[in-house]
């Protein structure tokens, strides 16, 4: 964290004081209580655009949008605002390669889309439904007996991870490994933290590449050192941004998810009751939670001057795309702080535009065959009387352990 004297200073001339908030969600902060229940309502309340002091990973403050309609704008404004290097995790170890596809603009983004669409397209992200619903049991399998479980650690943390090291053809046996590293770069407000996972996310992921191009799989890293973009090869540093984006939209925002669910439904058994009763509402569910407990911050850099309901945005801003804002926008959606399975409202969760979930698909299909496995598994359950349950905010948010017991 900055002191208020430098972050008075870094505040830009063109920037209105009145506009300038210290913001909540921000890396690196954790919370004893549910964030979804106060915190995140009191964070909506505010100027439609606000700055916010320190909430760019590494430090550095940014633009806010509280309405739904402004960030589904900027979404598709690729005329103003940049998606080059928004995470500064390159940058943070001294390298200059961008992400894959996500730090990239059009054009060049859309090539990389085309070549790289096929890996998650609906068809085959429907082939995988068994061996993901497999998995899920498996897990479940062996705490359903119990009475108990850390729903986090026994569950929300290995169902998708495994998934994804699957993809990668990573090995399961370094899965707490690798989730250290992620936590290194996500979860921490120490600069020095996060440029040491980031170090060593990139140091792993280039010898796997070197190993692939040699060794070359069915995996999704093989994939990509085979794959054609606009008729060339990826470049090394393109391969590196490819596997590292996704080695950290892999590891983390599903969990993330399935813990904020599990979490409310824990604390609404009215609502649990009902999906029990009504699983082919599951679906639904799954939407209007990503809407209300959407958990995702990333940023833009603007590149030309603008203006987002009067208030002037100059090159070299950042701005958040603040999902959590946008799904609890109450010009958007009624009564938007409530979960209400049927209201089948569109959300911008996934992103929308040029940018739309790379891996929207498989998310969906993993949330979905969460839900419906927990709740045909196990009994109404419960959090665990006394559990003091500590939450992740900024970036992603997310409870760091979710104790659920249950009758057996």
């Amino acid at each position: 964290m900055t002191s208020p004297s430098s972050q008075a200073a870094s505040i830009p001339a063109h920037v209105p004081a009145d506009l300038v908030e210290s913001f909540p969600l921000v890396m690196g902060q954790y919370s004893a209580e549910n964030p979804f229940a106060r915190i995140v309502p009191e964070a909506c309340k505010g100027p439609d655009v606000a700055y916010a002091l320190d909430i760019v990973p590494g430090g550095g403050s940014a633009w806010i949008l509280r309405r739904k309609e402004d960030l589904h704008a900027l979404y598709f404004d690729t005329e103003h605002f940049s998606s080059k290097g928004y995470s500064s995790f390159a940058k943070f170890i001294g390298e200059t390669w961008n992400q894959v596809p996500t730090e990239l603009d059009p054009p060049e983004h859309t090539l990389f889309r085309v070549a790289l669409n096929p890996l998650f397209s609906p068809p085959k992200m429907m082939k995988m439904e068994d061996d993901i619903r497999h998995r899920a049991r498996h897990l479940i399998n062996q705490f359903k007996d119990r009475g108990s479980c850390e729903l986090m650690g026994d569950f929300a943390f290995p169902f998708p991870v495994a998934i994804v090291l699957d993809l990668m053809n990573l090995p399961q046996e370094r899965m707490d490994e690798f989730r250290l590293w992620e936590h290194m770069m996500l979860h921490t407000g120490e600069f020095s933290v996060l440029q040491e996972g980031a170090r060593l996310v990139t140091t792993y992921l280039r010898g796997v590449i070197a190993e692939r191009k040699k060794n070359p799989g069915e995996d999704l890293i093989s994939y990509a050192i085979n794959a054609k973009v606009d008729g060339r090869s990826m470049t090394d540093d393109e391969l590196i941004g490819y596997a590292f984006n996704l080695y950290i939209g892999g590891l983390d925002t599903v969990s993330a998810n399935i813990g904020n669910q599990l979490r409310y439904l824990a604390e609404h058994p009215e609502q649990q009751q009902y999906l029990r009763d009504n699983p082919a509402a599951i679906k639904g569910a799954v939407e209007e939670f990503m809407r209300v407990f959407a958990a995702v911050t990333t940023f833009r850099t603007c590149i030309k001057e603008t203006t987002i309901r009067g208030v002037t945005i100059k090159p070299g801003d950042k701005v958040a795309t603040c999902t959590t804002l946008a799904g609890r926008d109450g010009e958007a959606y009624d009564n938007p702080h409530e979960v209400i399975f049927d209201r089948n409202a569109p959300h911008v969760s996934f992103a929308v535009g040029p940018h739309f979930c790379l891996g929207v698909h498989l998310a969906r299909r993993e949330l979905r065959i969460a839900l419906e496995e927990l709740l045909a598994a196990l009994p109404a359950f419960s959090i665990e009387p006394g559990a003091q349950i500590e939450s992740q905010l900024g970036g992603i948010i997310q409870p760091k352990i979710l104790p659920l017991r249950w009758n057996v």
